[in-house]
């Protein structure tokens, strides 16, 4: 959990583990939920739990396992879809495909807004800002809420390691520029979900990642 203004609840979905999160303002109790790639039913379970009301969908970008089931969860609630950019357009197209590929249920989506590097999205009485980080993918965005120091960053940075660029239009040296330059001027002090595994600081990063630690890159 995070503290207010601001909370989390990591939702582990699909048998990739992805980290779908419900987030909401605690002062209004209206929430998002972030890379929902599958799993529904787990994921309506916490929204219930939390008591809160979904106002709209974030994707941070396509792949199957964070985007796979947002379109159907956004049917059944009602809420818009808001990212990633549309250069992960080529990887919402073929949800269907990869989702037959990875034995998980994909449905073709198109957001309801496309997002760009210095936009903002809301969540109740919360403003997230929004960076364009590829690497991963083209089209791949993270949303930090600056008063909470925290960053939802899906699948950039993780503890230990970073996003995998082996898959079509990934490319190692942007995803580490993307790191370098929109992640690190957040402040060391930022607490960060990934896309999987388990939540750390840019800081811990920084000092102990063996692909983007300040030594690491000065090697």
């Amino acid at each position: 959990m995070i503290d207010t203004p601001l909370r989390a609840a990591v939702i582990p979905v699909t048998p990739l583990q992805q980290n779908c999160t419900l987030i909401w303002c605690t002062a209004t109790k209206k929430a998002a939920v972030v890379d929902p790639g599958g799993d529904l039913p787990r994921i309506l379970a916490a929204i219930e739990k939390a008591g809160v009301t979904v106002e709209k969908i974030l994707l941070t970008h396509g792949h199957i396992d964070h985007a796979g089931e947002a379109g159907p969860l956004a049917e059944q609630l009602g809420v818009p879809i808001e990212g990633p950019h549309e250069d992960d357009r080529f990887w919402l197209a073929r949800l269907d495909e990869d989702g037959r590929q990875w034995g998980i249920r994909g449905v073709v989506v198109e957001p309801d807004r496309w997002l760009v590097d210095g936009d903002t999205v809301t969540i109740g009485d919360l403003t997230l800002d929004v960076y364009h980080t590829p690497g991963h993918t083209a089209g791949h965005v993270i949303f930090h809420h600056a008063p909470s120091r925290f960053a939802q960053v899906g699948d950039v940075l993780f503890q230990g390691s970073v996003g995998r660029t082996d898959m079509p239009q990934g490319n190692h040296p942007q995803l580490i520029e993307s790191i370098v330059t929109k992640l690190w001027p957040l402040g060391d002090d930022t607490a960060f979900i990934p896309g999987h595994g388990q939540p750390s600081t840019f800081a811990h990063e920084r000092a102990h990642n063996m692909f983007v630690s300040d030594r690491a890159l000065s090697a």
